[in-house]
């Protein structure tokens, strides 16, 4: 996106020309030994079958700056464990992978429930929760990025720009937000551009100047997937475990972080990864469940800024949000038209009429539950409750990749 506006109470770090991946690199690699950097990749293990990965992998085997790989897989048994792991040797980074199915890890989880310290269903959330508490665990990073494994358009400079602000010591910030158009034959992005959008437009018009909601509509593209964080701020941080893992984490940096250490970055000209199902009749699955988590989680976040929400809020609330989206609809309508793209107003509708019926969702779950699912305990509360559990969880990741390297020189072996 070329231009240089800033808004907001952040900093907006834009793409101006083309970017010198090289330059950045040898920078990078300068910050790096002062600020070791640890790349968190969340995973699934159908997604070693996907035309995304491999460039990725690709991609980071010419990554000098970054001291260690921590891949956080889900959905694999032991057999694809050992194929993961011989599948992602060939990086040159540190590399580790933790294997949430395994009974390693399940046990450890068992433990952290036994002591009421919930820590939500397996998925993203949970996932990236347990490989922040490993990297921190090793003390071998100050700062640590994370990004999705299905960005078909990756390049080493999304990652590069990523990386910079907070491993740049002289800039200052603690949190890096990543942002991007995203867009093919049509655009895409749905739940940003036609829930999330019009959602927080009607929120400040109903309940004020809140400043939180002034912080989150600074956001370019705030349910991006990729961003980097100090360490200490990774310690601090609760983190939903759904699908609200995006718009939560904005919310505990919003809540631990002076917004004059936060900013986001333009990471790419376009941005491609997989896109999830509507669901539309079904707000368990898909993009309505999408919605649903990231809705549950700002109103709850919202109530502990005291905004006061009610049933006759709630009813209000959805009918404002209906129609800033449908304007935001006609907007979009003439951009696509402007710029050569496919545009179906009637299944743009369609998707707001199914993103309303996701806040209301929401909005009955609030009602009836003001707390809700509680957000991940942050990795100070583990330490006091559980003295020595981090180390527990960095010796159970290294025996589960000491197992699947001794099974692989078996194999050689043979």
């Amino acid at each position: 996106m070329g231009d240089f506006h800033q808004s907001g109470p952040i900093s907006t770090l834009h793409r101006l020309g083309e970017v010198n991946v090289e330059r950045l690199e040898a920078q990078l690699l300068g910050f790096s030994r002062r600020r070791p950097i640890s790349l968190v990749l969340p995973c699934l293990y159908s997604e070693l079958q996907g035309e995304a990965l491999d460039r990725i992998v690709e991609d980071l085997k010419e990554v000098r700056y970054i001291d260690q790989s921590v891949l956080s897989m889900d959905r694999m048994d032991r057999d694809q464990f050992q194929e993961a792991a011989s599948y992602f040797s060939q990086l040159p980074q540190r590399l580790r992978i933790l294997w949430h199915d395994g009974p390693r890890m399940k046990k450890l989880v068992r433990e952290l429930e036994s002591h009421e310290l919930p820590v939500g269903e397996q998925g993203k959330g949970r996932g990236s929760w347990f490989s922040f508490g490993y990297v921190l665990a090793t003390e071998r990073a100050s700062v640590i990025a994370l990004h999705d494994c299905d960005i078909v358009s990756y390049s080493r400079g999304l990652l590069a720009r990523l990386c910079y602000p907070v491993t740049n010591n002289q800039l200052g910030y603690e949190y890096c937000k990543g942002y991007y158009a995203r867009y093919g034959e049509r655009l895409y992005g749905r739940v940003t551009r036609l829930f999330l959008t019009p959602l927080l437009r009607s929120l400040s018009q109903l309940a004020g100047n809140v400043s939180l909601l002034e912080y989150l509509k600074s956001f370019r593209y705030p349910l991006s997937g990729e961003f980097a964080i100090t360490k200490d701020l990774a310690r601090v941080n609760r983190i939903p475990a759904d699908w609200g893992l995006e718009i939560g984490m904005l919310c505990e940096v919003y809540r631990n972080c002076s917004l004059k250490r936060v900013c986001q970055v333009d990471l790419a000209d376009n941005y491609e990864h997989k896109h999830q199902e509507l669901s539309p009749q079904d707000p368990t699955r898909g993009l309505m469940k999408m919605s649903v988590d990231i809705a549950d989680s700002l109103l709850r976040t919202l109530a502990t800024e005291g905004v006061v929400m009610s049933e006759s809020f709630f009813r209000t609330l959805s009918t404002s949000y209906q129609r800033s989206a449908e304007d935001i609809i006609r907007w979009y309508s003439d951009d696509a038209a402007l710029n050569g793209l496919e545009f179906d107003r009637h299944v743009e509708n369609m998707a707001v009429d199914a993103f309303r019926k996701a806040l209301e969702v929401a909005s009955r779950n609030f009602v009836s539950d003001p707390h809700g699912a509680v957000l991940i305990p942050n990795w100070n509360r583990v330490s006091s409750a559980l003295p020595g559990f981090m180390d527990r969880l960095r010796q159970s990741v290294e025996d589960d990749n000491e197992m699947v390297s001794l099974n692989r020189e078996e194999v050689v072996q043979n």
